[in-house]
């Protein structure tokens, strides 16, 4: 049968390869003219047009956990030391705490003496508030972008500006602010001064050596200031608050050869103790004397001390800009406001 009339029999078939006609033949046999030869050594050429390449570009097999894992921070435990308060708000630039302290003296009574006075002696320590701001700004390509890594990035920013503002306030709870009638719990000039802790037999003051009976016997001895500061107002009965670095607080845990630790001793002793771990005790990088603080909760029913602030967050207005925006965040502070210096003692060295 002539080839044209097999090619002619394909195509009613279906199959329509005109580039194919010159592969064909009756005979099953290639043929061997210029254009078959040159599409068929076109085809094993061993020169590659593009590059080579031995897989896929790696962002195409990456893959993206869709759960945001934010960086953590060390925990703020001032406001947990002795309770936060509200003094007043961002207007507000000083405070007067008035005080009144009974005076006096009795003698021998007789109908006709008239000797012995009743008085008051009123007294108006003040502290200065601190306020002190931030700004988040976003623009509309930004936004655009972070969303395509599915990013909440305006959320995220407002989540953020709380976190740093809360950071500097705690801190100011601890340290007060430099340079105004702002202090705190570690740093306010009304209180006593720090005793040491004890020499231990391995030697030095600190716990890293002590057993848990000479650490024991620290805590107590610094309840036991507390006893002598108050006049026994603050007794085995009253709320106290021990605060310490979470190294430290994890020293008390050491059991010893009885199976006993110091934390099971001293709350055997003391029901109405708790304990507060903060990093601000001695474990911030760079601090080199471990301390501790014991607070009674209150005396005579009215508070010892207490960590205030004048705005917890305020947000401003939103500014638009010419592809974004805008927002100023701001918080005030007065540091750690101690009613009654007398319930609170420090001990250094642990």
């Amino acid at each position: 049968m002539p080839f044209d009339t097999e090619f002619d029999i394909l195509r009613d078939r279906g199959f329509v390869m005109p580039e194919g006609a010159g592969l064909l033949a009756s005979d099953d046999v290639l043929r061997t003219d210029a254009m078959a030869l040159a599409a068929m050594a076109g085809d094993a050429a061993p020169v590659l047009s593009t590059s080579p390449n031995g897989g896929i570009p790696a962002f195409m097999a990456t893959y993206v956990d869709p759960k945001l894992i934010e960086v953590a921070f060390f925990p703020m435990r001032g406001a947990e030391l002795n309770g936060e308060v509200k003094k007043g708000d961002w207007t507000t630039p000083t405070a007067i705490f008035p005080m009144i302290e009974s005076t006096g003296q009795v003698s021998s009574y007789g109908d006709w003496n008239n000797n012995g006075t009743f008085g008051l002696n009123p007294s108006f320590p003040d502290r200065q508030s601190y306020h002190y701001q931030g700004i988040a700004q976003w623009g509309e390509r930004q936004i655009e972008m972070a969303g395509k890594a599915r990013l909440q990035w305006v959320a995220g920013l407002r989540r953020s500006a709380v976190l740093k503002l809360n950071k500097f306030q705690n801190k100011s709870y601890f340290y007060g602010i430099a340079g105004l009638r702002n202090y705190g719990y570690l740093n306010d000039p009304t209180l006593s001064a720090s005793i040491t802790a004890s020499t231990k037999t391995a030697g030095g003051t600190t716990w890293t050596t002590a057993t848990p009976e000479e650490a024991t016997d620290d805590v107590i001895t610094l309840i036991g200031e507390l006893r002598t500061q108050s006049s026994g107002l603050v007794t085995t009965e009253s709320k106290i608050t021990i605060g310490l670095s979470p190294t430290r607080a994890g020293l008390l845990t050491k059991p010893n050869q009885y199976g006993l630790s110091a934390m099971d001793q001293i709350t055997k002793q003391y029901k109405n103790l708790r304990f507060v771990e903060a990093v601000e005790f001695g474990d911030e990088t760079g601090m080199t004397v471990q301390s501790m603080i014991a607070i009674a909760d209150e005396i005579e029913g009215q508070p010892v001390s207490e960590a205030a602030f004048t705005e917890k967050f305020r947000t401003h207005p939103i500014v638009t800009g010419l592809s974004g925006w805008e927002q100023k965040m701001s918080q005030g502070t007065w540091g750690a406001i101690i009613y009654m210096p007398l319930g609170v003692a420090t001990m250094a060295g642990i």
